[in-house]
């Protein structure tokens, strides 16, 4: 999937981007619109914590380093076992297990304030007044799409980015 950052300068241009991109197939649900906080959002999708903050980012994060932290964990545990108890390789699933879920929650609960890093290139244009739309669409579709709003929006600015699996 990539995400498409489409700067749009007002809201009526882009409600009609919207529309447009709901009649080529695009669902709802992967479009996200932000405005500045004294700008009305009426008839657009609004993007949720997922699109504004880090919070995806910070659960891949959590769950890797916390499942690789749990696995040497129980590594330990089946190398040194506690008070003679004889622990198998399921000792490591469970390490693992709970090391990732651990660290996916911690990390999700850090990373769930801080704000999203790829709308900092956007932030000033936000604050001028236009509206930033994000859309979620399949990398062959990409350029399809970019050629449809550009040549129904040539005031559009367009930004491509690749979205974490």
């Amino acid at each position: 999937m990539r995400r498409l950052f489409f700067l749009m300068p007002n809201l009526e241009s882009c409600r009609q981007v919207v529309a447009e991109l709901e009649d080529e197939g695009v669902p709802e649900h992967h479009l996200h619109a932000i405005a500045s906080l004294d700008q009305s959002l009426d008839g657009l999708p609004e993007a949720g914590v997922l699109q504004k903050t880090e919070l995806a980012h910070g659960l891949e994060w959590g769950a890797g380093l916390g499942g690789v932290a749990g696995m040497l964990g129980g590594l330990l545990a089946v190398s040194f076992p506690p008070a003679g108890l004889v622990l198998g390789g399921g000792a490591l699933l469970v390490g693992a297990a709970a090391g990732a879920g651990f660290g996916a929650v911690v990390s999700a609960l850090l990373s769930s304030h801080e704000h999203n890093h790829d709308l900092d290139a956007f932030q000033r244009a936000i604050e001028a007044g236009e509206i930033l739309l994000m859309v979620d669409i399949p990398r062959q579709r990409v350029d399809k799409i970019r050629e449809l709003i550009l040549n129904h929006h040539p005031e559009a600015h367009i930004g491509v980015a690749k979205l974490p699996a």
